[in-house]
């Protein structure tokens, strides 16, 4: 096996497969990425049995074969190099050699027999979406997910396509969002699945190559295909992202989004988000919340803890309705506020018990539930 390819090209392809591979792989194989010359390509795959990704790269093949190599490495010997062209010579016994202007280097592999296959999918269900949309709906969402491994039905963002629209919801038992994407789902195409939060991530960052990106799915596994434009970082055809799901049931959400709150007040999301961090500079672990106290036309923002002192912060709103007192988390007030891009967002009370309610004109909804006011 033997080619010739751009160090840019091969280490951005790198870069696509290197974060599925774990510290601690339970097997050495999966350390590995498999590589794979034909034609006037080469592919790269990594996987960790529960998540795998394949890109391909343009390269000029002298000699097809296989072999697997330690990524990390790899991709830190390929960034390093001097030239822009490396060359690629891999002996029968799994022995390779780089060389790119002065510098050569050895490196030993392992076959391609020991490394797991990829799934390839069949006619599951199957939906396109725009790469910028459901980046932006991931974005939305995903701050929400649960990191707590006792509760792993919530380790993940839920995908539900259903009833003409998808939703992605994401919860941790405290807050939860929700956003909404009107699509064409028919009935026998309908179906959910929960993405497991390290396939979030990876997601989320593989979504910026082109346009489209396909999803197939059925009630264990779920592959994404991402479309790439030709003049990305020498990649030729799509991305490949296959990824078990979580199995189980998802809460029924709706049932946590409130059916009426009282107030609603139009904020300004970004003073709002600032005048929200300042006075949570103030904030410990022990009083971590931040307190909202809502008059005519005034919001007022205020922080204490017996360690440090007091945050007081005031912002002008158009309100009359009665005055209202309550308290949350900083952090599930901040993290919907930096994941939204409108300029404006509107914050739903009812009382200092009930749970306050972002929204925006669009279809997102992010229920925060309170503190306790001391």
């Amino acid at each position: 096996m033997k080619f010739k390819i751009n160090r840019d090209h091969f280490s951005y392809g790198l870069a696509q497969v290197l974060n599925v591979v774990g510290s601690k792989a339970t097997m050495p194989i999966l350390s590995n990425v498999l590589i794979e010359a034909e034609k006037d390509q080469i592919s790269l795959t990594t996987t960790n049995l529960d998540l795998g990704i394949r890109c391909k790269i343009k390269a000029e093949v002298k000699e097809a074969g296989s072999v697997t190599l330690p990524v990390k490495r790899l991709a830190s010997i390929i960034r390093e190099l001097p030239n822009v062209d490396v060359v690629f010579d891999c002996s029968p016994n799994h022995q390779v050699k780089l060389t790119s202007g002065g510098s050569n280097f050895r490196i030993m592999g392992i076959g391609k027999e020991e490394f797991p296959p990829l799934p390839e999918f069949g006619d599951e269900k199957a939906f396109t979406l725009e790469q910028s949309e459901l980046a932006e709906m991931l974005r939305s969402v995903s701050y929400a997910q649960s990191t707590d491994e006792t509760r792993y039905i919530l380790n993940g963002v839920y995908f539900n396509f259903r009833d003409g629209k998808l939703s992605l919801v994401a919860t941790d038992g405290r807050r939860l969002a929700l956003i909404s994407k009107e699509m064409e789902v028919s009935a026998e195409n309908a179906g959910a699945i929960i993405l497991p939060a390290k396939t979030v991530a990876e997601l989320t960052h593989l979504l910026d190559k082109g346009e489209k990106v396909k999803i197939n799915f059925n009630d264990r596994r779920c592959a994404f295909q991402i479309a790439s434009n030709k003049d990305t970082g020498g990649l030729v055809d799509a991305v490949y992202l296959y990824s078990k799901v979580v199995e189980g049931n998802y809460p029924n959400y709706q049932q946590v989004i409130p059916k009426e709150t009282h107030q609603r007040i139009k904020l300004e999301r970004e003073l709002f988000q600032q005048c929200v961090h300042r006075a949570a500079l103030i904030c410990t672990e022990k009083s971590n919340s931040v307190k909202l106290k809502v008059t005519s036309n005034l919001l007022e923002i205020t922080a204490q803890s017996p360690e440090f002192g007091e945050a007081h912060e005031s912002m002008a709103i158009n309100y009359s309705g009665p005055d209202l007192q309550v308290a949350f988390n900083p952090a599930f007030m901040l993290d919907p506020l930096k994941a939204l891009t409108k300029d404006e967002v509107f914050f739903e009370l009812k009382d200092e018990v009930s749970p306050g309610v972002f929204k925006t004109l669009e279809n997102f909804v992010c229920v925060v539930m309170p503190v306790r006011l001391s």
